[in-house]
């Protein structure tokens, strides 16, 4: 049985570790779980460091289970945060469930007849009968408010909050939080509790309710959250959050966000969102600090992460449309991308309209006149007479050509481009 804290340990990914963990972990196959709150119907990668830490947990030969907080996601959790969450009804909990489950399923094993197969569990199942009275009778009394008040998930959102303050609701969160760990144990004999390091206060309370109930030990581990080399927020583009669902976010958009991280910030995400072994990562940067400019560690980075999350084919297509803006790509190759890939890549490139009635219709006509591509006939014509105009990849040398139907991508897009970088979308109206 593999070293399960001495995996994530060298890959950077603890935070805090109850005293006894590890030696627990060594003694035999273990259950653990990390909670999701599911406040969307997608994860971002600002979940996969706790998705990471259950796929090791079950490579090492434990068995992982994934807690989605259907009770706890009406609540939401103060931790860090500076305002109280939007309670969410069942309906949309319900499908946000259901797609957090598709995506944890490309990271964990939850099919196969393993022993350590991966489980999906949802708190509101054993919430959803409890009622108040029985709850604050059965459970509130072994935890008391000193106690609760103490956590640092507390007492920074009252600082930061002195006006509002925080609600009940969220103030019984940690002690939902706790029973969940106290229903696991005792259910499905989990031993510890795994996630963020915002989340130590609430987990040590389900060890401390476990041990005042029940007399029972269990453990806790924590890893960091992610920061960028320069301090700024993990996971977050201008566009917002860095999704795993193609639709919210595209797997180019996905590739070029692990593409362009720092040499520093690569160094550390190689380790953590990576499967790769400990020599296969150490040579790798290596070769890159030999080279940076080749940027051979974000590739490897790119990779791994999007194959894992988006499949080898999603993969190979946002190579081939990071292709389109950055190498010599082929008129055949744009036309393999998906509308939605050509999209993505070409997201804030100007666009034109043209009827297609009006094809065909000579080039120079269509650049000048029909469109603004170019501000005169005359540039047009120099330009495609110095070889400097492309339509779909294709260069145009010829100021005779007429654009026509055939050279419409998927039924609605003409690519021009003149010279090396500018690229314009002629959409073509029925």
């Amino acid at each position: 049985m593999k070293n399960f804290v001495e995996e994530l340990r060298w890959r950077g990914m603890i935070q805090d570790i109850m005293p006894g963990t590890e030696e627990k972990l060594m003694e035999a196959p273990t259950a653990a779980y990390v909670g999701i709150d599911p406040t969307a119907d997608s994860l971002h990668i600002g979940h996969l460091v706790s998705v990471m830490i259950l796929k090791h947990f079950q490579e090492c030969g434990h068995k992982p289970y994934a807690l989605i907080g259907g009770a706890t996601g009406m609540i939401g959790d103060p931790s860090m945060k500076s305002s109280e969450r939007n309670l969410l009804d069942e309906q949309t909990l319900n499908n946000n469930i259901a797609g957090i489950k598709a995506q944890l399923s490309k990271f964990l094993d939850f099919d196969s007849n393993i022993s350590n197969k991966a489980e999906l569990v949802n708190n509101y199942e054993w919430m959803k009968e409890y009622s108040f009275l029985n709850f604050i009778r059965d459970i509130g009394k072994h935890i008391t408010v000193n106690y609760m008040m103490a956590k640092d998930s507390v007492k920074m959102r009252l600082s930061r909050d002195s006006s509002e303050g925080m609600s009940f609701t969220e103030f019984s969160y940690q002690l939902l939080q706790g029973y969940d760990f106290l229903w696991l144990y005792q259910n499905k004999s989990c031993l510890l509790q795994m996630g963020g390091s915002d989340q130590w206060g609430n987990i040590t309370t389900g060890t401390e309710l476990i041990r005042r109930k029940l007399g029972g030990e269990a453990y806790a581990l924590t890893c960091p959250l992610i920061r960028k080399a320069d301090g700024s927020k993990f996971g977050k583009t201008e566009k917002g959050n860095i999704w795993l669902d193609p639709e919210k976010t595209s797997p180019y958009e996905f590739l070029q966000f692990w593409l362009n991280v720092s040499d520093e910030d690569a160094q550390r995400y190689i380790k953590i969102f990576t499967m790769l072994d400990k020599n296969t990562i150490d040579s790798a940067i290596e070769k890159h600090m030999e080279d940076p400019s080749q940027r051979q560690l974000q590739k490897l980075l790119a990779k791994e992460i999007t194959i894992m999350v988006h499949g080898k084919e999603e993969y190979e297509n946002a190579l081939l449309a990071s292709k389109m803006l950055f190498g010599n790509s082929t008129s055949e190759e744009l036309r393999k991308l998906d509308e939605k890939t050509f999209l993505s890549v070409f997201s804030g490139v100007p666009s034109f309209e043209i009827k297609k009635s009006d094809l065909p219709c000579n080039i120079i006509e269509a650049l000048a006149i029909k469109t603004n591509i170019f501000p005169s006939k005359a540039e047009a014509r120099k330009m495609i007479q110095g070889n400097g105009l492309s339509i779909n990849k294709d260069k145009v040398t010829d100021i005779e050509y007429s654009l026509t139907e055939k050279d419409i991508i998927d039924d609605k897009y003409i690519l021009a481009q003149r010279g090396k970088k500018n690229y314009f979308i002629i959409k073509v109206e029925a």
